[in-house]
């Protein structure tokens, strides 16, 4: 979260509004509308629920107070505008206080499709729908609390644990159909379709394999884990994962499914 980024945050004035400008908002409108098709198709049903409740404009970016009002009814959450890039320790500061971390920019047109910063399309299209789940709301805080306590070292250790749910996991609901429930997935229409093809390698959901897979944020991932159902995230919270970070520690990392690349977690 160290490294230098080329874009800017924006930031609210003293009624909390943020002023975008008609570019931006036609960005946030042709994202939104690439994946009008695709969510229905691939989304998890607590996502839909979620997106339904927030009733999210498909013409312009929402103000977060907009999104606030309805997380604060749902789960008791609410966002926070920050900068591009946050150190590890505000973002886990930020989770534990029930406060979702939102980056206030939207991406450029010559990074329509792929950018490696979270922008506010990522962040409230791919993630804020599913905080007005329960259990996803509890598994974000309790990860919060985590990472606050953990060390340095735990923390790349528990950075995957959140890539491969949160940003990157799937889910096997009741009709044992494949969706979808990672933001990282769901704000990506290229992700969305590659994640739901033969391609990847898609295993269900081990606490200690996950934390000893790597991966990479430049590229689409070549493997994901699901999750039996968005109530499992309750299962996850009840585990000492602590002590499975310490035992991945003792074990080393599994060989990555991706070429080497330096800076990689």
């Amino acid at each position: 979260m160290s490294k230098a980024t080329a874009y800017q945050a924006k930031y609210p004035d003293r009624h909390g509004h943020i002023d975008y400008t008609s570019c931006e908002h036609e960005t946030w409108q042709a994202l939104y509308q690439r994946q009008q098709d695709n969510v229905p198709r691939y989304a998890c049903d607590a996502y839909l629920n979620g997106l339904n409740e927030l009733a999210l404009p498909s013409e312009r970016i929402p103000q977060l107070s907009e999104i606030d009002t309805v997380l604060s009814r749902t789960t008791g959450w609410k966002t926070a505008a920050v900068p591009a890039l946050i150190s590890f320790e505000r973002f886990f500061q930020l989770l534990a206080n029930q406060a979702f971390p939102v980056a206030t920019f939207i991406r450029s047109k010559e990074e329509f499709d792929y950018l490696q910063e979270p922008d506010i399309f990522h962040e409230i299209f791919g993630h804020c729908p599913l905080l007005t789940n329960p259990s996803f709301a509890r598994f974000s805080h309790q990860y919060g609390k985590l990472g606050l306590a953990a060390s340095k070292e735990e923390r790349v250790f528990l950075a995957r644990l959140y890539w491969f749910t949160v940003e990157f996991g799937l889910i096997r609901q009741a009709d044992h159909q494949l969706k979808i429930y990672g933001g990282g997935i769901l704000s990506s229409p290229g992700e969305t379709l590659y994640a739901m093809s033969e391609k990847p390698l898609v295993k269900p959901f081990d606490l200690i394999d996950i934390l000893r897979t790597p991966y990479r944020i430049d590229i689409m991932q070549p493997i994901y884990y699901t999750i039996e159902s968005i109530d499992y995230l309750d299962e996850i919270v009840k585990m000492d994962v602590m002590s499975a970070v310490n035992q991945a520690r003792q074990l080393g990392l599994h060989a990555p499914l991706f070429e080497p690349k330096a800076n990689v977690s």
